[in-house]
């Protein structure tokens, strides 16, 4: 057997992932609701078993397998999200993403995001250009509750909302020259960011929490509700403008 470097391993794992969960779909024997849920576990069970075949050394953390507090005492420990988008997925709309990153004492070192339906898969190892930004920014944010925080920097900075489903598809949208901005302060767990976070620092951007502070993983309470994602050249304008935000 042919031992990958962990970042073929990653992009191998996502585009696998996202095939199988194309071919679950494209199969028309499961629908709606419980189309979701079919990809989710049918995702989750490959890319659960090929880590554990591939890289059982390692920790693992996946948004669909019940957690191991044993990844705690890891250093390197793989973070994954089977289908991120689920509702999207399920709607048969292209805005959703399969995950696959590596985290190593905490840091966002490695990651891949598979974004099927355009058959790409985005590597933390092999960046591509980033477009330049045009004169009116593009703020991402969620196609169903944007975050209060990104409409009110939207309105201060002048940039136009772009509505989108998955945290994945939205980060890649910066890298992609679709938006130029991802702000998101809903909610969200370890496995929503950590891939993505691995490629966009790769391509050069700027991602942190909505205060500016470093994104963390591997604990052992997985929640981590915001996130900023942009060109660096906008990150001080952005962070500032959430700093004085007030609620009304």
């Amino acid at each position: 057997m042919t031992t990958l470097s962990d970042a073929d391993l990653a992009a191998a794992l996502a585009h696998t992932a996202g095939r199988l969960l194309v071919t679950v779909r494209e199969s028309g024997l499961v629908t709606g609701k419980d189309l979701g849920k079919a990809g989710d576990a049918t995702a989750n069970q490959f890319l659960v078993h090929a880590l554990r075949q591939q890289r059982g050394e390692d920790g693992l953390l996946s948004e669909e397998e019940k957690d191991n507090f044993a990844r705690l005492e890891q250093s390197r420990v793989w973070i994954v999200d089977p289908v991120d988008g689920t509702r999207e997925y399920g709607e048969a709309r292209t805005d959703w993403a399969v995950h696959v990153g590596l985290a190593v004492d905490g840091a966002p070192v490695l990651g891949a995001v598979a974004l099927p339906d355009t058959g790409i898969v985005y590597r933390s190892d092999a960046p591509v250009p980033v477009p330049p930004a045009p004169a009116t920014l593009r703020m991402v944010v969620s196609r169903t509750r944007p975050a209060a925080e990104a409409v009110h920097v939207a309105e201060r900075i002048g940039a136009e909302l772009v509505p989108m489903g998955s945290a994945g598809a939205k980060a890649m949208s910066i890298i992609r020259g679709e938006a130029d901005i991802y702000l998101h302060s809903g909610g969200q767990y370890e496995w929503d960011s950590c891939a993505p976070v691995a490629v966009a620092l790769a391509h050069g951007l700027h991602c942190s929490r909505i205060d500016g502070t470093p994104l963390v993983y591997n604990q052992r309470d997985t929640y981590l509700p915001d996130l900023l994602i942009c060109r660096k050249e906008h990150a001080a304008q952005v962070l500032a403008e959430v700093a004085a935000y007030q609620p009304s």
